[in-house]
Protein backbone atom coordinates (compact mmCIF):
# COMPACT_ATOMS: atom_id res chain seq x y z
CA UNK A 1 0.00 0.00 0.00
CA UNK A 2 1.42 3.43 -0.92
CA UNK A 3 1.42 6.09 1.66
CA UNK A 4 -0.99 8.33 0.54
CA UNK A 5 -3.79 5.10 0.41
CA UNK A 6 -2.40 4.64 4.22
CA UNK A 7 -3.00 8.44 4.88
CA UNK A 8 -6.17 8.56 3.33
CA UNK A 9 -7.80 5.30 4.80
CA UNK A 10 -6.02 6.70 8.26
CA UNK A 11 -8.28 9.75 7.82
CA UNK A 12 -11.56 7.35 6.85
CA UNK A 13 -11.19 5.83 9.80
CA UNK A 14 -10.94 8.63 11.67
CA UNK A 15 -13.89 10.48 10.78
CA UNK A 16 -15.43 7.20 11.23
CA UNK A 17 -14.68 6.59 14.88
CA UNK A 18 -15.48 10.27 15.33
CA UNK A 19 -19.09 9.97 13.89
CA UNK A 20 -19.20 6.79 16.11
CA UNK A 21 -18.00 8.58 19.41
CA UNK A 22 -20.15 11.33 18.53
CA UNK A 23 -23.14 9.25 18.54
CA UNK A 24 -22.62 6.93 21.80
CA UNK A 25 -21.46 10.11 23.73
CA UNK A 26 -24.80 12.08 22.72
CA UNK A 27 -27.27 9.15 23.89
CA UNK A 28 -25.83 9.08 27.05
CA UNK A 29 -26.40 13.03 27.35
CA UNK A 30 -29.33 13.53 25.51
CA UNK A 31 -33.26 12.39 25.67
CA UNK A 32 -34.02 9.58 23.27
CA UNK A 33 -37.50 11.06 22.74
CA UNK A 34 -36.38 14.25 21.31
CA UNK A 35 -36.62 14.00 17.63
CA UNK A 36 -34.07 16.20 16.23
CA UNK A 37 -31.35 15.03 18.43
CA UNK A 38 -32.17 11.61 17.12
CA UNK A 39 -32.04 12.38 13.20
CA UNK A 40 -28.61 13.87 14.07
CA UNK A 41 -27.53 10.74 15.84
CA UNK A 42 -28.67 8.32 12.52
CA UNK A 43 -26.78 10.84 10.18
CA UNK A 44 -23.84 10.17 12.13
CA UNK A 45 -24.39 6.72 12.26
CA UNK A 46 -25.07 6.55 8.46
CA UNK A 47 -21.69 8.30 8.06
CA UNK A 48 -19.73 5.67 9.93
CA UNK A 49 -21.57 2.83 8.09
CA UNK A 50 -20.80 4.81 4.94
CA UNK A 51 -17.28 5.04 5.30
CA UNK A 52 -17.08 1.34 7.11
CA UNK A 53 -17.90 0.11 3.59
CA UNK A 54 -16.16 2.74 1.78
CA UNK A 55 -13.01 1.68 3.56
CA UNK A 56 -13.34 -2.36 4.17
CA UNK A 57 -15.37 -3.16 0.94
CA UNK A 58 -18.97 -5.42 1.53
CA UNK A 59 -16.90 -8.65 0.67
CA UNK A 60 -13.46 -7.69 2.83
CA UNK A 61 -12.43 -10.38 5.48
CA UNK A 62 -12.27 -9.63 9.01
CA UNK A 63 -8.72 -10.80 10.34
CA UNK A 64 -8.09 -14.28 11.60
CA UNK A 65 -5.80 -16.32 13.68
CA UNK A 66 -3.97 -19.56 14.08
CA UNK A 67 -4.78 -22.14 17.23
CA UNK A 68 -2.13 -20.19 19.15
CA UNK A 69 -3.45 -17.33 19.38
CA UNK A 70 -7.09 -18.55 20.62
CA UNK A 71 -7.71 -17.25 24.43
CA UNK A 72 -6.82 -19.29 27.21
CA UNK A 73 -10.52 -17.78 28.72
CA UNK A 74 -12.97 -16.39 26.36
CA UNK A 75 -14.94 -13.41 28.78
CA UNK A 76 -18.92 -15.08 28.89
CA UNK A 77 -20.32 -11.90 28.85
CA UNK A 78 -24.07 -10.70 28.98
CA UNK A 79 -26.31 -13.52 30.15
CA UNK A 80 -24.55 -16.89 30.90
CA UNK A 81 -27.40 -19.12 31.94
CA UNK A 82 -30.91 -17.84 30.86
CA UNK A 83 -33.71 -18.12 33.44
CA UNK A 84 -36.45 -18.70 30.94
CA UNK A 85 -38.11 -21.48 31.60
CA UNK A 86 -38.83 -22.30 28.08
CA UNK A 87 -35.20 -22.06 27.62
CA UNK A 88 -34.43 -23.71 30.45
CA UNK A 89 -36.57 -26.94 29.74
CA UNK A 90 -34.86 -27.32 26.05
CA UNK A 91 -31.60 -27.33 27.72
CA UNK A 92 -32.41 -29.90 30.51
CA UNK A 93 -32.96 -31.98 27.34
CA UNK A 94 -29.84 -30.70 25.44
CA UNK A 95 -31.67 -28.89 23.08
CA UNK A 96 -33.04 -32.14 21.47
CA UNK A 97 -36.75 -30.69 21.06
CA UNK A 98 -35.13 -26.98 20.32
CA UNK A 99 -35.60 -25.43 16.52
CA UNK A 100 -34.44 -23.09 14.72
CA UNK A 101 -37.43 -20.86 13.33
CA UNK A 102 -37.12 -19.40 9.74
CA UNK A 103 -39.71 -16.90 8.58
CA UNK A 104 -40.89 -13.32 7.59
CA UNK A 105 -40.12 -12.05 4.32
CA UNK A 106 -39.05 -15.72 2.93
CA UNK A 107 -40.78 -18.09 0.06
CA UNK A 108 -40.09 -21.25 2.11
CA UNK A 109 -40.40 -20.88 6.30
CA UNK A 110 -38.81 -23.84 7.57
CA UNK A 111 -38.36 -24.89 10.82
CA UNK A 112 -34.26 -26.81 11.75
CA UNK A 113 -32.92 -28.90 14.54
CA UNK A 114 -29.47 -28.91 15.28
CA UNK A 115 -28.98 -31.92 13.58
CA UNK A 116 -30.05 -30.44 9.97
CA UNK A 117 -28.23 -26.82 10.78
CA UNK A 118 -25.06 -29.32 10.83
CA UNK A 119 -25.47 -31.24 7.41
CA UNK A 120 -25.80 -27.24 5.71
CA UNK A 121 -23.07 -25.04 3.94
CA UNK A 122 -20.31 -24.54 7.41
CA UNK A 123 -17.13 -22.58 8.40
CA UNK A 124 -15.13 -22.68 10.76
CA UNK A 125 -12.90 -19.78 11.94
CA UNK A 126 -10.56 -18.04 14.65
CA UNK A 127 -11.41 -14.53 15.04
CA UNK A 128 -11.26 -12.00 18.08
CA UNK A 129 -14.02 -11.00 19.75
CA UNK A 130 -14.13 -7.02 20.45
CA UNK A 131 -16.69 -5.88 23.53
CA UNK A 132 -17.52 -2.47 23.30
CA UNK A 133 -17.07 -2.49 26.99
CA UNK A 134 -13.17 -2.42 25.60
CA UNK A 135 -11.67 -6.28 25.91
CA UNK A 136 -11.28 -8.77 23.67
CA UNK A 137 -10.35 -12.46 23.16
CA UNK A 138 -9.86 -14.83 20.17
CA UNK A 139 -12.07 -18.30 19.67
CA UNK A 140 -12.35 -20.62 17.59
CA UNK A 141 -16.06 -20.86 15.99
CA UNK A 142 -18.01 -23.28 13.51
CA UNK A 143 -21.51 -22.58 12.28
CA UNK A 144 -24.08 -22.70 8.95
CA UNK A 145 -23.11 -19.99 7.15
CA UNK A 146 -26.52 -18.21 7.27
CA UNK A 147 -25.96 -16.95 3.19
CA UNK A 148 -26.93 -20.38 1.92
CA UNK A 149 -29.37 -20.82 4.32
CA UNK A 150 -31.46 -17.39 3.54
CA UNK A 151 -30.56 -18.45 -0.21
CA UNK A 152 -32.25 -21.93 0.69
CA UNK A 153 -35.69 -20.48 2.34
CA UNK A 154 -35.71 -17.64 -0.62
CA UNK A 155 -35.59 -14.28 0.48
CA UNK A 156 -38.61 -12.40 -1.06
CA UNK A 157 -37.76 -8.73 -2.70
CA UNK A 158 -38.84 -6.60 -0.35
CA UNK A 159 -36.80 -7.93 2.16
CA UNK A 160 -33.41 -5.63 3.80
CA UNK A 161 -33.01 -6.91 7.27
CA UNK A 162 -32.43 -9.81 9.49
CA UNK A 163 -34.05 -10.16 12.50
CA UNK A 164 -32.60 -12.84 15.36
CA UNK A 165 -35.28 -13.04 18.58
CA UNK A 166 -33.31 -14.49 21.39
CA UNK A 167 -34.21 -16.87 24.61
CA UNK A 168 -32.57 -14.68 26.96
CA UNK A 169 -35.07 -11.87 29.07
CA UNK A 170 -32.59 -8.65 30.31
CA UNK A 171 -34.54 -6.30 32.59
CA UNK A 172 -37.73 -7.57 31.23
CA UNK A 173 -37.27 -7.62 27.60
CA UNK A 174 -36.25 -10.41 25.07
CA UNK A 175 -33.34 -10.09 23.61
CA UNK A 176 -33.04 -9.24 19.73
CA UNK A 177 -30.71 -8.11 17.14
CA UNK A 178 -30.36 -7.36 13.40
CA UNK A 179 -28.16 -6.94 10.49
CA UNK A 180 -28.42 -5.77 7.04
CA UNK A 181 -28.54 -8.11 4.04
CA UNK A 182 -24.47 -7.08 2.99
CA UNK A 183 -23.75 -8.73 6.81
CA UNK A 184 -26.30 -11.24 6.52
CA UNK A 185 -24.74 -12.62 3.20
CA UNK A 186 -20.75 -12.17 3.79
CA UNK A 187 -18.57 -15.73 4.46
CA UNK A 188 -18.33 -14.79 7.89
CA UNK A 189 -21.26 -14.61 9.09
CA UNK A 190 -22.02 -17.78 10.59
CA UNK A 191 -24.86 -19.70 13.11
CA UNK A 192 -22.47 -20.92 15.58
CA UNK A 193 -23.14 -24.32 17.28
CA UNK A 194 -19.26 -25.16 18.06
CA UNK A 195 -16.55 -23.09 19.95
CA UNK A 196 -13.13 -23.97 20.30
CA UNK A 197 -13.62 -27.44 18.86
CA UNK A 198 -16.37 -28.45 20.96
CA UNK A 199 -20.28 -27.98 21.60
CA UNK A 200 -21.00 -24.24 22.08
CA UNK A 201 -21.52 -23.90 26.01
CA UNK A 202 -24.49 -22.41 27.29
CA UNK A 203 -22.54 -19.58 28.79
CA UNK A 204 -21.61 -18.28 24.89
CA UNK A 205 -24.80 -18.68 23.62
CA UNK A 206 -25.97 -22.73 23.27
CA UNK A 207 -27.58 -24.37 20.85
CA UNK A 208 -26.49 -21.04 18.43
CA UNK A 209 -24.89 -17.76 18.37
CA UNK A 210 -24.66 -15.77 15.56
CA UNK A 211 -20.94 -14.38 14.44
CA UNK A 212 -20.81 -11.55 12.74
CA UNK A 213 -17.41 -11.01 12.25
CA UNK A 214 -17.28 -7.52 11.34
CA UNK A 215 -19.20 -6.05 14.00
CA UNK A 216 -18.79 -5.36 17.70
CA UNK A 217 -19.58 -8.53 19.98
CA UNK A 218 -23.30 -6.77 21.08
CA UNK A 219 -24.19 -7.70 17.26
CA UNK A 220 -23.03 -11.51 17.81
CA UNK A 221 -26.40 -12.75 19.70
CA UNK A 222 -26.88 -15.69 21.53
CA UNK A 223 -29.65 -18.14 22.36
CA UNK A 224 -31.19 -17.73 18.81
CA UNK A 225 -34.61 -18.83 18.69
CA UNK A 226 -36.13 -17.89 15.74
CA UNK A 227 -34.96 -15.63 12.68
CA UNK A 228 -36.96 -13.33 10.64
CA UNK A 229 -36.42 -11.42 7.45
CA UNK A 230 -38.02 -8.02 7.21
CA UNK A 231 -38.27 -4.59 5.30
CA UNK A 232 -37.85 -2.77 8.49
CA UNK A 233 -37.81 -2.83 11.91
CA UNK A 234 -39.18 0.13 12.76
CA UNK A 235 -42.28 -1.53 14.61
CA UNK A 236 -39.94 -4.34 16.47
CA UNK A 237 -39.78 -3.53 20.30
CA UNK A 238 -38.10 -0.22 20.09
CA UNK A 239 -37.81 -0.05 16.43
CA UNK A 240 -33.99 0.71 16.62
CA UNK A 241 -33.21 -3.01 15.58
CA UNK A 242 -31.71 -4.27 18.93
CA UNK A 243 -32.08 -4.73 22.28
CA UNK A 244 -29.12 -2.23 22.94
CA UNK A 245 -29.77 -0.43 20.01
CA UNK A 246 -33.82 0.27 21.43
CA UNK A 247 -31.33 1.55 24.70
CA UNK A 248 -28.79 4.13 22.55
CA UNK A 249 -26.29 2.04 20.94
CA UNK A 250 -25.86 2.06 17.24
CA UNK A 251 -27.12 -0.31 14.98
CA UNK A 252 -24.51 -0.45 12.90
CA UNK A 253 -21.50 -1.45 15.15
CA UNK A 254 -18.02 -1.70 12.32
CA UNK A 255 -14.89 -2.38 13.82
Amino acid sequence: MTKPELGRRRLFAGLATGATALGLGACDKLSASDSSIRKILESAENLTLWLQRLLIGRSALAREFDEADISANFKANGTYDPDDEDYQALARNKFADWRLEIGGLVERPAKLTLEELRALPSRSQITRHDCVEGWSCIGKWKGAQLGPLLRQVGLKPEARYIVFYCGDTLEGAKYYESIDLVDAFHPQTILAYEMNGGTLPVAYGAPLRLRVERQLGYKTAKYIMRIEAVASFAKIEGGRGGYWEDRGYEWYAGI
